[in-house]
C-alpha cells in the first residue's frame, strides 16, 4: 500500500521496509546525527535518477530536524531548534555583503493548518526598504530581505507560482526561501518535524492540491524550501492504523477504500499552537541566517 507523505525521511522508512530494496546502488546517501538530547538531524541526498525514482522527488538535499519537547515547552527548546535550523540553512545559503533574499509564505492564513507560511513571513525581519532608504548596495550585518505572502489560487484566482515569478522579476533575489505546510504519514511528526530542501516546492502539497512547482528551473535562482507537516491524509491514517492490527490485509483495506469516496485531510487538535510555535522557530532560524550581525 502507498502512504502519502511529503517527508523524505518517511519515504526512506518505507524504502527500508520494502522487500525489493536489496541492491546496493539506491541513488541516495543518508546521514544522521544528534545535535543535542532533544534535536536530531537527518540529511538525505538524492544523487541520481535511481534515487529520484525511489523517492519520487528530484535530486537534491533534504534535511530533516526532529525536535522533542516543543509541546511540553522544554527549557529553551524553541531557541535551540531555531539555532539548529539556522545551522542547517547556512549550509545551503552563504551569507555575503550583497546577499539579497525573497522570503515567501505559501498558504491560506484563514485555514489554520495551511497558515504556516504567512505567519512565518510576518515574523521575518524584512530589510529591503532600508537598503533603498539609505541607498546601500550591501551590508555585513544583514541581508537585503523582502517578504511576500501570495495567498492561494482559490482566493486570488491566480496561479501562485506565476505570481511569485513576477515578484522575483521585480526583486531579483539571489535566493528565494519558501515556507509551506506539508503532509506526513506519522501524526507524531506534526508537532516535531521541520524539513529543509534545495529542490523547491509545489504549492498546496500538504493540503492535497498540488500546483505548478516553484524551483530553480521556474524562477532562475536558488530556491530553498522549509516545510512542517501539519496534516495527514485520511487514507494514510487508516492504513497506518490498520497495519497495527492483527489479521489486517491489504486486500480488505483496498476494498474499504473502493467502497467509500474518502478525500479528507486531518490535523491535530492543537494545530493553532503548533503553527504559532513553528512559525516562531522558522522565522528565528531565517533571521539568524540572514542577519548575523543582528541575531548572533
Amino acid at each position: 500500500m502507498k502512504y502519502r507523505t511529503d517527508l523524505a525521511v518517511e519515504i526512506h522508512e518505507n524504502l527500508k521496509n520494502a522487500e525489493d530494496q536489496s541492491n546496493e546502488n539506491l541513488g541516495f546517501t543518508r546521514k544522521q546525527r544528534d545535535i543535542d538530547e532533544d534535536i536530531a538531524l537527518t540529511e538525505i541526498i538524492i544523487t541520481d535518477e535511481t534515487g529520484e525514482r525511489a523517492f519520487g522527488k528530484p535530486k537534491g538535499t533534504y534535511i530533516t530536524l526532529e525536535v522533542k519537547g516543543i509541546a511540553e515547552e522544554k527549557e529553551n527548546i524553541k531557541q535551540r531548534a531555531a539555532r539548529a535550523l539556522a545551522a542547517a540553512l547556512k549550509e545551503l545559503i552563504s551569507f555575503h555583503y550583497h546577499l539579497k533574499v525573497l522570503v515567501v509564505g505559501l498558504g491560506n492564513e484563514k485555514v489554520t493548518p495551511d497558515s504556516l507560511g504567512p505567519h512565518t513571513v510576518d515574523k521575518v525581519k524584512v530589510t529591503s526598504h532600508l537598503f533603498r532608504i539609505y541607498d546601500c548596495d550591501g551590508d555585513w550585518d544583514m541581508a537585503n530581505v523582502s517578504g511576500f505572502n501570495p495567498s492561494v489560487t482559490g482566493v486570488t484566482g491566480m496561479e501562485t507560482a506565476d505570481v511569485i515569478e513576477k515578484i522575483v522579476g521585480l526583486v531579483e533575489p539571489e535566493v528565494v526561501v519558501i515556507i509551506d505546510a506539508l503532509a506526513a504519514k506519522d501524526i507524531r511528526r506534526i508537532s516535531s518535524t521541520i524539513q529543509i530542501c534545495d529542490t523547491g516546492i509545489a504549492p498546496g502539497a500538504g493540503m492535497g492540491n498540488r500546483r505548478k512547482e516553484i524551483s530553480h528551473k521556474t524562477l532562475g535562482c536558488k530556491v530553498i524550501s522549509i516545510g512542517v507537516p501539519t496534516v495527514i491524509d485520511s487514507r494514510t491514517l487508516i492504513l497506518d492504523a490498520a497495519s497495527e492490527m492483527d489479521g489486517w490485509s491489504e486486500k480488505a483495506v483496498t476494498k474499504y477504500f473502493a467502497e467509500r469516496d474518502l478525500d479528507m485531510i486531518v490535523t491535530s487538535t492543537d494545530i493553532d499552537q503548533i503553527i504559532k510555535d513553528f512559525s516562531e522557530i522558522i522565522a528565528d532560524g531565517i533571521n539568524i541566517t540572514l542577519h548575523p550581525g543582528i541575531y548572533s
